[in-house]
């Protein structure tokens, strides 16, 4: 905690009668210590900054600093500042004779570190110094008119470099003005509700399909059409009679999400046709594009596209790091203005540094490095698990094939998928259950399990299909 959390704000000049200003201070951050508000090895604010803070003189500041680092609650380190001693010279206030606990995360912290997280790249190797060094460039460089305002579109060099990315790997034409920058695909969800949506529209969703797009979009207020799937991807003859006039189609047609197929070009060349003669929007979006195992990444559908239909939507949470939540629609021109308008009020972009940033992530060369990197590192671990699930899986899985993506998929039998991931959890797994995905089960439940594996080393593939078959029989035996 900071010493502006722990309370370190201005003293009151008129209890000098009762104690100096210096013991005062002295007082406040020993108490703060040894409360625990200041944890081991917190920095504190330089002299000349805590002086202005607490509203005294720099000297009033050196003697109390002084007391304390004698007393051994503090410890200068030169140029690096003055730090809380680690470990103290007595415990805290309540605090355990044994060793602390270690720190508590929460829940969704907690399942990224589990072993089969579906959605989770090898966020353990990206080349955060890199990043690093590109994002403070662009902090140190910001000027005056970068803190006035930036394009709720966009900054234009991001836009460039994403176009030209485009082009060059998913075979994606478009100009630098025609990309609007959004808070990640969610983000690109709500501007696209709020400016291309009317009241009463409906929209095509796949069956199984995204739960968290379905739940996004059910939030904006849009009736959904559950469109089934099958080997070829998005049934769209079923679609056209469900709901002919829908306004959007939304669709992963380059690995669907989550049975992993890809669009048939049959089906690509009937959802455009549909889509020109509904005038409804076809919403792509590229789900582990860049990530096909078996072969080059298949062209976008967007790349079909000649009736300005398609918006394209894309992020670098798989190919960078979820935490970035950084995305990007490629729009039609048809839809650019309502889109333009929407985006100037709601400014979905994510801060100008991030934006410059990933353009010279990108215009540098280091992204393309880092995704042929990541492509050999995950079919490393796919054949890991794939090994693995082969020698010791439960018989009641059998795993789908599949030619693309971050995750396998898993049919089950015996037993209830969620029960399995609730008993996984137990024993430090966080696989995905199969029929979590699916909105209609008319025809019958889907029982599977999604087992990511960007995040899974090598080297523990083994353990973490003993532990998932160990739940699998947990599951069974369950009455």
């Amino acid at each position: 905690m900071s010493a502006r959390g722990a309370g370190l704000h201005r003293l009151d000049r008129r209890q000098r009668g009762a104690r100096p200003l210096h013991a005062q201070l002295y007082d406040r951050i020993r108490e703060a210590v040894l409360s625990g508000a200041l944890s081991p090895g917190a920095r504190l604010p330089s002299a000349r900054a805590m002086a202005l803070e607490a509203g005294v003189s720099r000297g009033t500041v050196d003697v109390a600093y002084a007391r304390l680092s004698v007393e051994g609650f503090l410890a200068t380190r030169g140029a690096a500042g003055t730090f809380v001693t680690s470990p103290l010279p007595i415990a805290p206030r309540g605090a355990p004779a044994a060793a602390p606990e270690p720190p508590r995360v929460g829940p969704h912290a907690r399942a990224a570190l589990r072993p089969f997280q579906v959605g989770v790249p090898a966020v353990d190797v990206f080349p955060v110094a890199t990043w690093s060094r590109l994002l403070g460039r662009h902090a140190r460089r910001a000027r005056a008119v970068d803190l006035a305002r930036s394009d709720p579109c966009g900054d234009g060099a991001l836009r460039e470099a994403i176009a030209a990315h485009l082009a060059v790997s998913r075979g994606v034409v478009a100009r630098a003005e025609q990309v609007m920058i959004t808070g990640g695909y969610h983000g690109a969800l709500g501007l696209l509700a709020r400016a291309l949506a009317r009241p009463g529209d409906r929209a095509w969703i796949e069956d199984p399909g995204y739960q968290r797009a379905r739940a996004a979009l059910e939030l904006a207020g849009l009736g959904l059409a559950p469109v089934p799937v099958d080997a070829e991807g998005l049934d769209v003859a079923r679609g056209a009679a469900l709901a002919p006039r829908a306004r959007f189609a939304f669709v992963t047609p380059s690995h669907q999400m989550p049975l992993g197929m890809a669009l048939s070009l049959p089906r690509r060349l009937a959802l455009l046709a549909w889509a020109r003669g509904a005038g409804a929007w076809v919403v792509e979006d590229d789900y582990d594009g860049e990530f096909q195992r078996a072969s080059a990444p298949l062209p976008a559908l967007k790349s079909l596209d000649d009736g300005g239909r398609v918006i394209y939507a894309g992020t670098f949470s798989k190919s960078m790091f979820p935490a970035l939540r950084l995305g990007f629609l490629v729009v039609p021109d048809g839809a650019h203005d309502a889109l333009a308008r929407a985006a100037d009020l709601l400014h979905p972009a994510p801060p100008l540094a991030v934006q410059r940033a990933a353009a010279d992530f990108l215009g540098e060369g280091h992204f393309a490095r880092h995704v042929r990197r990541m492509r050999a590192l995950y079919a490393e671990r796919h054949g890991a698990l794939s090994r693995a699930l082969e020698e010791l899986a439960s018989p009641h899985l059998q795993v789908e094939r599949g030619t693309g993506g971050l995750h396998v998929v898993t049919r089950l039998t015996g037993a209830l998928d969620r029960e399995v991931v609730e008993r996984a959890g137990l024993l430090g797994l966080a696989p995905a259950a199969l029929s979590s995905y699916q909105i209609r089960a008319a025809k019958g439940r889907i029982e599977g399990l999604l087992l990511g594996f960007a995040a899974l080393p090598a080297a523990r593939a083994r353990k973490a299909v003993s532990r998932l078959a160990q739940a699998i029989e947990q599951a069974r035996r369950r009455p």
